[in-house]
This record gives C-alpha cells, structure tokens and sequence, in this order.
C-alpha cells in the first residue's frame, strides 16, 4: 500500500484521515503500491508565498504539486512522487462557487494535484481534455466508493 503523509498548517482543521485514505486509493488506481506521497493542506498566505517563489504568481492558488519524479530515479526501490499542497481557504471559497461542499473540493483538487504528480497536465487542449477524463473518472468512482462504503 502506498504511503501517504498528510499534514496540516498551524489553524488549519480538516479531516486528514480521509485526504490520505481517498489519496492511497487514488494511488492504487495507478498500481502504485510503494509509492510516497506527501499532502499539506494550508492557507491562502502560505501558499501564496509558494506560489510566489516557485511559480513566480504574485496570488494564492487552490493547489500545487512538485513532483519527485522527474530526473533519474534514485537507488530506492519506493518511488518518490512528489508533495501536493492544497489551500483550505481557496477551495472552501471554490466549493461555494461550485455549489458542492467543502470535503467534494479538497477531494477534486487531491486528484488535480496527484494527476499532476503522475505525468498528467492541462496546458494544451488534448492534454487538458485527457486530464479532465481521468479525473472525473476517478472523482465518479471515489464518490461511488464514498456512497456504498
């Protein structure tokens, strides 16, 4: 089973149980079974100033990956993917954009963040339209998962 490490900024309250078991299951949608994975949940100041610094977007944003995967691998036999940071304060304004709670938001941006994380981008149309598919796939089937279990 995947290893995932979730974490939470000073003040920021959220059920990280839930974001590391829904991100281990995304995880074993791609059969990675040894893999890290590392998710921070934080708030707007925070990551803003590493948006800032990494992306050079003077802003907040709801979330971002940095990827471990790309260079050559390392002589471990567990594969590194990278941390995925959320913004608690962004998504809770997204979700009351979008009409779906707070939990549904945390949840579609983990899958961005980790899609990210595999290979998977938006930058050109047919990238973009090939994202979006296996995201709302893998958002259907968790939601699923969510309603039966």
């Amino acid at each position: 089973m995947a290893t995932v490490d979730v974490s939470a900024s000073d003040g920021v309250i959220f059920d990280l149980e839930r974001v590391a078991r829904e991100a281990r299951w995304v995880l074993a949608q791609f059969e990675l079974g040894e893999a890290e994975l590392s998710v921070r949940i934080t708030d707007d100041p925070t990551i803003h100033r590493l948006n800032l610094a990494w992306r050079g977007k003077d802003r907040p944003t709801d979330v971002l990956s940095f990827s471990q995967r790309e260079g050559e691998p390392g002589p471990s036999e567990v594969e590194h993917l990278g941390d995925v940071i959320l913004s608690l304060d962004t998504a809770a304004v997204q979700a009351v954009d979008e009409g779906h709670s707070l939990e549904q938001e945390v949840r579609e941006l983990l899958v961005h963040g980790v899609l990210h994380l595999l290979g998977y981008d938006h930058e050109d149309p047919d990238d973009a339209a090939e994202m979006a598919e296996v995201s709302t796939d893998l958002l259907e089937r968790l939601a699923e998962g969510e309603r039966s279990g």
